[in-house]
């Protein structure tokens, strides 16, 4: 039986990633901050399913969970870097600097530093690393900034991990969703539930659920095939035009 850690797994893409996995007979360890999400998880999925309670951007409750994974636990295949956010919709210049932090410290610093420590288990296993980015990598937008730059950083980390890793066995993909429906505006917003329903009303918008799917193919594929990048959009989002600002 195989293993997979899954950060951000308390709600959306992580959560539904760990029913996913545990569904077609993974182990997974799944982290996050809200260690009663992870506890009502744990007594849905089972046996199959550890919570491991802690922030990603702190290395030392980091590293103090997977030091007291169970023995069944410990053998870790897969890397499923999901956890991540965005902060605030406001252009550059009317930003919250401590916002800008927070998201490079928990999409970019977290991240890196959870990768370089499991890299040496996932070569001695032949394993392989997904990094969730986003379509936010490659199409800019008025208020994404820091969020912006903070996938495309995942995007190119992921793909240079490919050319570091030639010859490891180890795979390496970077998923890039556009429009799904989870606590992501939620949170982006303060807490603006009526902003979220606003953005998704009528969009036919992608679920958790969708790109866990997504997740596990990538996972379960021939250990000889690798999916560099994958990016995924609702059929109702598309690409936009270009802005110009006309003199008055």
């Amino acid at each position: 039986m195989r293993t997979a850690l899954i950060t951000g797994a308390t709600a959306g893409i992580g959560e539904a990633a760990a029913r996913a996995f545990v569904a077609a007979g993974w182990r997974v360890i799944g982290t996050g901050r809200r260690a009663e999400r992870l506890r009502a998880l744990g007594g849905e999925l089972g046996d199959a399913f550890h919570g491991a309670a802690f922030d990603v951007r702190d290395e030392a409750a980091r590293d103090a969970a997977l030091d007291a994974l169970p023995e069944d636990f410990r053998d870790i295949d897969l890397l499923i870097n999901n956890a991540g956010l965005a902060l605030g919709t406001s252009p550059a210049q009317a930003s919250d600097l401590d916002q800008w932090k927070t998201m490079i410290d928990t999409n970019v610093t977290a991240l890196v530093s959870l990768t370089h420590k499991l890299l040496p288990q996932l070569i001695e296993r032949k394993g392989a690393i997904i990094n969730l980015s986003s379509v936010a990598a490659t199409y800019p937008y008025t208020g994404g900034n820091v969020y912006g730059g903070t996938k495309a950083f995942v995007r190119q980390f992921s793909l240079n991990l490919r050319a570091d890793l030639h010859g490891t066995g180890v795979r390496v993909t970077s998923i890039e969703p556009g429009m799904v429906e989870t606590e992501f505006t939620v949170v982006r917003t303060g807490g603006n539930q009526a902003a979220s329903d606003t953005l998704y009303a009528g969009a036919d918008p992608m679920t958790g659920a969708d790109i866990a799917d997504t997740l596990l193919w990538v996972a379960e594929l021939p250990p000889h095939l690798n999916i560099n990048t994958l990016e995924l959009m609702p059929v109702t989002q598309s690409f936009a035009g270009f802005q110009v600002a006309r003199a008055q």
